[in-house]
């Protein structure tokens, strides 16, 4: 454990730097290169990686209903540029991830006040509260694939492991969520999720140096660029 302790080097920080690179590799990989499969594969990296980072930033955030209305404006500012980055026009046919994420956090407020609170030792929850709070979060993940949000139930249900199993031992969770995103997108290049366990089991519980508002500007600003860039090259 002492080991496994030394090598974890990554606070919340880095995963979310990590992630957006990722991000990145990916975006370019789908809209510029969709031949070649290696940027595509690094670009598995990042679903796990913010997943996991939503569930921490939910579990620690002091104003959950601040964190839900950030996420849901960022949603409808991000909905133009990821519309005019992969469709080249603004419509209803696919919605981007932070709608996903608006769902996600969403799905654990619920969770979370259905069950009458967080997991305590002096507070025993019944049984019929949880599956109601899960039943929540599945209706939630039922309506991320009505709207067709970015990775739909998957990222929603993702959020939700890494969140619930969060007094687990961090290799165990970690392991389950990675674990349920590699085996329910199987198909070619989503074999790399897979390799997003690395980084998670180097994370050290630590926040980092925070940059709350990086992911929230960067995510419509780099999609936005590289929509510019796809019209310059189209025209």
């Amino acid at each position: 454990m002492s080991c496994l302790k030394k090598c974890q080097v990554l606070d919340g920080t880095m995963l979310k730097l990590i992630a957006m690179v990722s991000m990145v590799f990916d975006h370019v990989g789908d809209m510029f290169f969709p031949g070649l499969m290696w940027p595509r594969m690094i670009g598995r990296l990042a679903m796990p990686l913010f997943s996991f980072c939503i569930a921490e930033g939910f579990a620690h955030t002091r104003d959950k209903k601040e964190y839900l209305l950030r996420m849901g404006l960022f949603a409808l500012i991000s909905e133009i540029p990821f519309d005019l980055a992969f469709e080249g026009k603004i419509g209803f046919g696919h919605q981007n991830i932070m709608l996903t994420f608006f769902l996600s956090i969403l799905g654990l407020m619920l969770f979370d006040a259905i069950r009458g609170g967080k997991d305590n030792k002096e507070k025993k929850i019944p049984f019929w509260r949880t599956g109601l709070g899960v039943l929540a979060v599945a209706l939630l993940a039922l309506a991320s694939l009505v709207l067709r949000a970015d990775y739909t139930a998957f990222a929603v249900i993702a959020v939700f492991l890494f969140y619930v199993l969060r007094q687990k031992h961090p290799l165990i969770r970690s392991a389950a969520g990675v674990a349920f995103l590699a085996l329910t997108r199987t198909m070619g290049y989503y074999c790399a999720t897979g390799f997003s366990f690395i980084p998670l089991a180097l994370y050290n519980g630590k926040k980092g140096r925070g940059l709350k508002w990086l992911f929230y500007v960067f995510y419509p600003g780099h999609l936005l660029l590289l929509a510019v860039i796809k019209a310059v090259l189209k025209g």
